[in-house]
């Protein structure tokens, strides 16, 4: 199915998009949620670094994600890359021969080969990972932040673990500490498995606003799947 074989490129956008949305009232209510590592500074270290990289992606961005999952032995087990144009929550991902698509309420998943897009809804669900938005708009409830270290190549580590039981126990965050630019996120699994997203080419875009919907008029001959 459509949906089934795309989840985890959806998740490369999910993960990536935990700074490009991320506004003030974040800052402030995380401030008093963190909690302490015994490895890390005081708690504002912690908001000081996503804040900045939360600042370096305020506009319209485009940016390449390279994608590496691991078992629990640290063998490779997949590796895909995705370019993608972002802004505030809308997203237009090309994985290969895939496309992902969404306007902020709809999402379409076009598949080239098989000529096919499935469309859904973007879930009301405030802890579904492949809906962003309704995530990070309840970030507070959902994760605590922890400065852990900032290494001798100056990225600073922070951890976001979540306050309740998921299929992770917490993303680690690697932020250029001097430029703020986020640079790799890792998924660690309860099984010791991990998703490792390496972020690269950060730029400003001017995306229109077309390519993110997708007008099926434009399209002949691609079948339209509609799930909502």
């Amino acid at each position: 199915m459509i949906m089934e074989r795309n989840r985890l490129f959806f998740r490369i956008l999910l993960y990536v998009s935990l700074f490009f949305m991320l506004h003030a009232s974040f800052f402030i209510s995380v401030q008093a949620q963190i909690t302490h590592s015994d490895q890390g500074r005081e708690d504002k270290a912690a908001t000081e670094v996503l804040k900045k990289a939360s600042s370096r992606f305020n506009d319209n961005v485009s940016f390449s994600v390279n994608m590496v999952i691991l078992d629990g032995q640290n063998k490779e087990t997949l590796r895909q890359s995705a370019q993608v144009l972002y802004n505030k929550g809308k997203y237009h991902m090309t994985v290969a021969d895939q496309e992902i698509i969404s306007d902020g309420a709809t999402v379409w998943q076009w598949n080239k080969t098989a000529k096919e897009v499935g469309v859904t809804n973007v879930s009301n669900d405030d802890i579904d990972l492949m809906n962003p938005a309704l995530l990070l708009a309840n970030h507070d409830k959902n994760f605590r932040a922890k400065y852990i270290r900032t290494e001798d190549d100056g990225m600073a580590v922070v951890d976001l673990q979540p306050r309740t039981a998921c299929s992770f126990h917490k993303i680690r965050l690697l932020i250029d500490e001097k430029s703020g630019l986020l640079k790799c996120i890792e998924v660690h699994k309860y099984d010791s498995s991990r998703e490792v997203y390496s972020v690269s080419a950060f730029k400003r875009a001017n995306t229109p606003a077309t390519l993110f919907t997708f007008d099926a008029k434009q399209h002949a001959g691609v079948e339209i799947i509609d799930m909502r």
